[in-house]
């Protein structure tokens, strides 16, 4: 007996060694996580951010996680496209080095990632919804990805047969949003009395292009007129990679797929539309009911012939209704999933996370989309609730990215965060452990996909709380520098304003200590073939969308 007493004592202190050298001690009670995100969700679209959008379309049920908890107002993006941001949040290093640099590639499911390594230490892991990484999840105990980047109505989900252990396509009737919400509540039914701490992510398509909304919503916003920008007409005369992006709501929409037109009064034939698998998807009963929602509004426009500025707005009112509809189920989906937790005594030990990809325009400078990184694509939205631990209320205004994501998850389960991590955890921050200034004085980004669809250059640079710098490169060479303080719209660039020179000395050095420390190498700024250029402006030119005065009337 004294033998065994002596042995158990030496494993005892041997593991209390082992936590002393790594500094963590894994507590006995680990939250739960479930990470939340929308795709191309903008703040301004976010009621909790107080953008007057928002208010005319509230979304009550993400601001439910503010008022609990945490909101984030200066959280941004490393890369502003979705597969990489994607990458970026599982892996915590920037797209040079996790190797995902553009939607296209594949990302390398082999390498570390927060899920395997809360996978490793005990935490059941999920992924459901969106993926678009190409290949298959790893680190996770159950996952149900949509194919590619998803359909609204009826998509096909992809995921292991339990039986067979193959992977299994297959079409489900409904509405992704809602498929996606329903089978998150599943999951988390199925596993809340194992005994074991879970991390699920929840990864919505919606409300990404072509803003379809559930049938319930379709004419939610019908009646409501939303502002225009200040910056809708923008000549862009200081910026050529603002002249020749094509991402403009009133140029570069295509009338059926973006903006749900029909060819003239009382049809129901969709007008220029590239792509018409979300419509070819729909049941008899879907499509029905989607035409009659449609088809008084479409003929109201037909009879009022529009034509300059009036047509410009209308198409924006169009964009922003069907938009910020799609939104609504989303935010639905967030409320059934706090009720679950609530109802069934998992509120108090869980983190929830709602988030999106990167930002988004709503007509911010004339455009829809991203890739810029200006702030309505830079900035991305960050709420975090945890009771107990971070207290209901909370503003962060500290610098932070996607980037630091993985990290904080891993600090909250009491897990060591990798070295070679790049990002840093929030939980000082929420905790106050660290001020709000002193957590990172400026934010690195770097896009690389062009030329690719809607033509934004490549670019990279530096964003403190006051400046932004930026070099746009590849067939242009050109810098760009803005005083968000004086000119928030960023409309004033000042690179050439003798006022700024030392600011912006003071920028680029800070630009290269920052790619310095990211390891960043020469090898990312390699620029396109021009002959592949001009072939690929010439290819988009051929796919705007086609004028509204040439339909029939």
């Amino acid at each position: 007996m004294k033998k065994i007493c002596f042995v158990l004592c030496i494993v005892v202190a041997f593991q209390s060694c082992k936590q002393g050298e790594t500094n963590k001690a894994i507590p006995e009670t680990r939250p739960n996580i479930i990470f939340i995100m929308a795709d191309d969700h903008a703040t301004q679209a976010i009621s909790a951010y107080g953008h007057p959008v928002s208010q005319l379309a509230p979304t009550p049920n993400i601001d439910r996680i503010a008022t609990e908890g945490a909101i984030f107002k200066n959280n941004f993006c490393t890369n502003a496209i979705c597969g990489p941001s994607r990458a970026v949040i599982l892996t915590g290093k920037h797209s040079h080095i996790n190797g995902f640099r553009m939607n296209g590639d594949t990302f390398d499911g082999s390498q570390q990632t927060f899920p395997k390594l809360l996978q490793t230490a005990g935490y059941k892991t999920a992924m459901i919804g969106k993926w678009h990484l190409h290949g298959l999840p790893q680190g996770f105990d159950y996952w149900n990805i949509l194919q590619d980047q998803g359909n609204y109505y009826n998509p096909n989900f992809i995921k292991v047969d339990k039986a067979t252990k193959k992977v299994d396509t297959t079409m489900v009737l409904g509405y992704a949003t809602d498929i996606v919400t329903e089978d998150a509540i599943r999951y988390l039914n199925d596993i809340k009395n194992e005994g074991q701490p879970f991390m699920l992510m929840v990864q919505h398509k919606a409300p990404h292009r072509n803003w379809m909304p559930a049938l319930r919503h379709l004419n939610k916003y019908d009646e409501v007129k939303f502002p225009v920008p200040d910056t809708y007409f923008i000549n862009h005369k200081n910026s050529t990679a603002s002249k020749e992006q094509y991402q403009t709501v009133y140029r570069d929409m295509y009338e059926g797929h973006d903006l749900k037109m029909t060819k003239r009064k009382g049809s129901p034939e969709l007008a220029h539309n590239p792509w018409k698998t979300d419509f070819q998807r729909m049941t008899p009963e879907q499509r029905t009911a989607w035409n009659k929602a449609y088809q008084t509004k479409n003929d109201a426009f037909h009879d009022a012939n529009l034509s300059g500025q009036d047509l410009d707005i209308w198409k924006l009112q169009r964009y922003l209704q069907d938009y910020l509809a799609t939104v609504s189920a989303v935010d639905e989906g967030v409320g059934k999933i706090l009720d679950y937790l609530k109802a069934n005594n998992l509120e108090e030990n869980t983190i929830v996370v709602y988030t999106t990809d990167q930002g988004f325009y709503l007509g911010e400078k004339g455009w829809f989309d991203k890739r810029f990184m200006y702030e309505q694509s830079l900035g991305m939205p960050m709420l975090m609730k945890y009771p107990g631990a971070i207290k209901p209320g909370t503003e962060v205004t500290a610098l932070t990215q996607n980037l630091d994501f993985a990290e904080t998850f891993l600090d909250f389960a009491g897990l060591e965060i990798p070295k070679d991590m790049q990002g840093k955890s929030l939980k000082p921050l929420l905790a106050g452990a660290v001020e709000q200034g002193d957590f990172r004085d400026a934010v690195y980004y770097h896009y690389y996909d062009f030329p690719a669809f809607h033509m934004v250059k490549k670019m990279y640079g530096v964003r403190t709380k006051r400046y932004k710098l930026i070099h746009v490169y590849d067939d242009i060479d050109e810098w760009e520098l803005y005083d968000l303080e004086k000119d928030p719209n960023e409309i004033d660039n000042v690179i050439n304003n003798k006022d700024y020179d030392t600011i912006e000395a003071t920028l680029r050095i800070k630009l290269k200590a920052l790619q310095a420390q990211y390891h960043v190498t020469e090898k990312e700024f390699e620029r396109a073939n021009k002959d592949q250029i001009k072939r690929a402006y010439k290819g988009f030119e051929r796919l705007r969308g086609q004028p509204m005065e040439a339909y029939e009337h």
